[in-house]
């Protein structure tokens, strides 16, 4: 690991411009819960590592809170989802396993779908509420709800969120452009959705499909509407005196489509409706930086900013010159880094030093073990098959080799890559998502060196036989062993 202090314009130029806790036992006896630190992670929706100033210098959108969180903790340069899409991702984070382990095994899922996480499997959330955490998840699930083949909003829906360890669920099942369009909180729908919008397209009010809609619904209310819930839930455990941490998963909804920024972010950035919903993102961390600091708790807390998968480049004009995934090749859905890198800052005063910069390779189901290392905790043998203790990393604790062997990314189609150290290499021809590949090479697959090729414009697979055999051979270990971490 090369962890070193810089101010944030050095980096740019240094590097290139009945629950889920069930069987689990209580995991806390020897520690006080009233020393460990609160947990927010913020999960933006398709936000590029290119948006954030503080990772690109020549962004046309201004992000001054995110700006703030990396000049006052850590920046992760190689920071990865679990996949180029968001469902997969989602189940990453929170059960620390590779979602391709699952029945999903490309795509995503849909507003009617039933869970996909496994009744019984731990995750993130009942790790931490069995070691004395408050834990509430905010915004978007779209992971499923109930166990019915097609969800029915008019009865509970479970499982969901308060099956697998939350102690408070509000948000939307899906995202924001798919049916059906209405708020959940805990186990049911806040008001049914009995009426029927006929969707909307990017010329008009930004993207989504047409469907049922519950009749108080409105897509440019949403994002200040789970910024008011996020804020009410650290107000009302601050209010009620609880003396114990929370742990509060805040999946926004943005920026992905459709692009619907409030009225007072119209015409903020440089970068259409695209840019000025970022920059609403900004403004949504912002109001939860206002919210710890009022309440004294900005030094305890460990906060996280990351997005659960690039950019979705497709429509934001080229005019604009703006490079929402930055200088890495694709966009959302691919297999090249585009898909998959993101942005990842975090801030902690009591255990990140200030302007630090990190070249860790890290994925997001890292948070698993990573939480399970503040508190204490030993990773049970049969959970987070796929998570790795960052913490090392987050304090710039020198390592003697990399916290992870290698990481696995996963395309929207389903098409498979493995990063070890510089070594990237894809199985498959192509992007394996959206973006036109253009003339396809006859090599079956495509192995660059992300050292010297970050844009990966070199294919050496031909000339590496050796590194693609010891490549391929680790990614057939993984699969066949169920898991990547040592258990």
């Amino acid at each position: 690991m090369n962890t070193k202090n810089y101010s944030r314009r050095s980096f740019l130029q240094t590097f290139g411009a009945g629950t889920a806790a069930l069987g689990l036992s209580c995991l806390y006896c020897n520690i006080n819960p009233k020393s460990m630190p609160n947990i927010v992670f913020i999960l933006a929706d398709d936000m590029g590592y290119g948006d954030l100033t503080c990772l690109n210098k020549d962004s046309k959108i201004q992000t001054p809170n995110m700006d703030r969180i990396a000049d006052e903790g850590v920046i992760f340069t190689d920071a990865h989802s679990g996949s180029a899409v968001c469902t997969p991702t989602r189940y990453g984070i929170l059960t620390g396993r590779y979602c391709w382990r699952t029945s999903l095994k490309s795509g995503v899922l849909w507003g009617y779908s039933p869970c996909l996480i496994e009744p019984g499997r731990q995750t993130v959330a009942s790790l931490l509420k069995q070691n004395g955490y408050s834990t509430a998840c905010i915004g978007k699930w779209h992971l499923g709800l109930g166990s019915e083949e097609k969800t029915d909003y008019g009865k509970p829906l479970h499982p969901g969120p308060n099956d697998f360890g939350f102690d408070y669920f509000f948000g939307i099942p899906a995202s924001l452009d798919m049916d059906p369009y209405l708020y959940v909180e805990n186990d049911h729908a806040v008001e049914q959705p009995t009426g029927q919008t006929p969707g909307s397209t990017r010329e008009q009010e930004g993207f989504w499909r047409a469907g049922p809609i519950a009749p108080g619904f409105k897509h440019v209310n949403v994002l200040p509407d789970l910024t008011k819930k996020a804020v009410e839930f650290v107000d009302k455990h601050v209010q009620e005196r609880k003396n114990n941490p929370f742990f509060l998963y805040f999946a926004l909804t943005a920026p992905h489509t459709p692009w619907v920024p409030d009225d007072s972010f119209r015409g903020k950035s440089s970068v259409g409706k695209y840019g000025d919903f970022v920059k609403q993102v900004d403004w949504t961390i912002g109001r939860v930086l206002e919210t710890l600091e009022r309440h004294d708790l900005l030094d305890n807390t460990l906060l996280i900013v990351t997005s659960d998968n690039g950019s979705d480049e497709r429509f934001i004009d080229p005019d604009y010159d703006h490079q929402a995934n930055y200088i890495f090749r694709g966009q959302k859905s691919d297999i090249w880094d585009g898909g998959h890198r993101i942005p990842f800052i975090a801030r902690w005063p009591e255990r990140i030093k200030s302007g630090t910069v990190c070249d860790e390779l890290i994925c997001l189901t890292d948070l698993y073990a990573t939480a399970a290392s503040i508190v204490g905790a030993d990773l049970p043998v049969n959970a987070a098959e796929d998570s790795f203790n960052i913490l090392p990393a987050l304090e710039g604790r020198k390592q003697d080799k990399p916290i992870r062997e290698a990481v696995v990314h996963h395309s929207i189609d389903g098409m498979f890559a493995i990063r070890k150290g510089g070594w990237k290499l894809i199985l498959g021809r192509g992007s394996g998502g959206w973006t036109d590949s253009g003339k396809i090479s006859d090599l079956p697959g495509q192995l660059y060196n992300i050292t010297d090729d970050i844009v990966e414009t070199r294919n050496l697979y031909n000339e590496k036989p050796d590194i693609v055999k010891q490549l391929t051979d680790l990614l057939e270990k993984y699969k066949q062993e169920g898991h990547s971490r040592q258990v």
